[in-house]
């Protein structure tokens, strides 16, 4: 599969992140020959937080790691991931696919059972050969390096063309703090929570419920504001580890939660690049609304339109469909307070085409890679940005072959 033409030059180079090591192997899950589980071990005493999908078809790994976070986190803690099967409405199946894998990493490492954290990416409705997976646990826990990161990252992919990968250091009275995160995703991309899987590491010192806070509030400005197709996944997770090994305790620091509000923003915005078939990465940006929850919804129904965004593909400055996607979104406006954008060029304003409106400037404008739709809703003070990408004929190709 070629590589978006979105993508970043390269994979970062990731710092190692003192407490945490990975390992990554074929374990033959669906395809032969190719990286599909990856092993992170964590120090005793790490915090782990973490926020999920809130699709009513949740998947088996899904359910286990809500019901695991918040609890006693003195021993250390393990995450296990493969991609190429999800484990999703799969039944009792999925519940004893998901406690034998952490049966079988909790003996091997010596993590108790209740701090292994699952996750799973890939195909829905079919059983998990986890046997495939379960035999290949002692070779991750022999191969733990904390410099193996990059292919704990390759091993998550399905559908990405690329791997995907952000880092941050921030100075704390002195001493330095690591974060280093990757993500897998490309299709099935929507809030709640835009399939998806997010594993972010630092050295940071922590309290489990301060950093779950800080991690669903950050979500809520990163993870929930991006869409490729308008459709949720079963799986979606993001964990956040914190291992103290730093000795910095960040509650309650504005550096840190910066730092992590970057990173989170920059692994979602790779998500988006990485939008099966994209060539343009789209930031949809509404003001005036009657509050931040109206301009989100606004937000959302442009970057979700299949009209909007087949029209963005076709380089085509048809504002009409903006215009079209303001009115279905249930949020209120006033058609004749609502102006429109392109870039920084004005196409309509006060509800009406804007006089010095060029259809020659917005059509070159379209041709470019990366794109700005602004829309004021001349109402009140709400705001909100949603990152989309276009809709062409390689999300159509992609998702008819998916599992064939």
């Amino acid at each position: 599969m070629a590589v978006s033409p979105l993508a970043p030059a390269q994979f970062p180079e990731l710092p190692q992140i003192d407490g945490v090591t990975f390992a990554a192997t074929a374990a033959g899950v669906k395809y032969k020959d190719r990286l599909d589980v990856m092993l992170a071990v964590l120090q005793a005493g790490t915090s782990v937080a973490g926020v999920f999908t809130r699709s009513a078809t949740r998947s088996a790994p899904v359910l286990d790691c809500q019901s695991k976070l918040g609890g006693d986190n003195a021993g250390a803690a393990a995450i296990l991931v493969n991609s190429g099967n999800s484990n999703a409405f799969t039944g009792k199946n999925g519940d004893g696919s998901v406690a034998a894998i952490a049966s079988a990493v909790a003996a091997a490492t010596g993590v108790g059972q209740d701090r292994v954290f699952t996750a799973s990416t890939g195909v829905i409705g079919e059983p998990l050969p986890h046997d495939r997976i379960t035999a290949k646990i002692a070779e991750l826990t022999q191969n733990q390096s904390p410099s193996a990161i990059e292919q704990a990252a390759r091993a998550i992919m399905t559908t990405d063309t690329f791997a995907k990968g952000a880092t941050a250091t921030v100075m704390i009275d002195g001493k330095p703090v690591q974060i280093a995160g990757i993500a897998k995703g490309s299709g099935m991309i929507a809030p709640d929570m835009a399939t998806m899987l997010v594993f972010i590491f630092t050295d940071a010192k922590i309290a489990q419920g301060d950093l779950q806070t800080l991690v669903s509030g950050l979500n809520a400005k990163t993870f929930n504001c991006i869409t490729v197709d308008s459709d949720t996944s079963t799986s979606d997770s993001l964990l956040v580890a914190a291992t103290g090994a730093s000795g910095v305790d960040v509650t309650g620091n504005a550096e840190f939660a910066d730092a992590l509000h970057t990173i989170m923003r920059d692994l979602a915005h790779q998500v988006v690049r990485d939008g099966e078939g994209a060539t343009k990465f789209v930031a949809v940006q509404v003001s005036g609304a009657q509050d931040d929850g109206d301009a989100h919804k606004v937000a959302l129904a442009i970057a979700n339109s299949p009209l909007v965004k087949t029209a963005i593909a076709g380089e085509d400055a048809n504002w009409g469909r903006v215009v079209m996607a303001v009115g279905k979104s249930g949020a209120v406006a006033d058609r004749d307070r609502l102006s429109i954008r392109f870039g920084n060029i004005t196409v309509a304003e006060n509800g009406w085409r804007a006089p010095d409106y060029s259809e020659d400037a917005a059509s070159a404008y379209m041709k470019n890679a990366e794109l700005e739709i602004g829309v004021d809703l001349g109402i009140g003070e709400g705001q909100s940005t949603v990152w989309t990408c276009d809709l062409t004929h390689g999300y159509i190709a992609i998702n008819a072959d998916y599992r064939s």
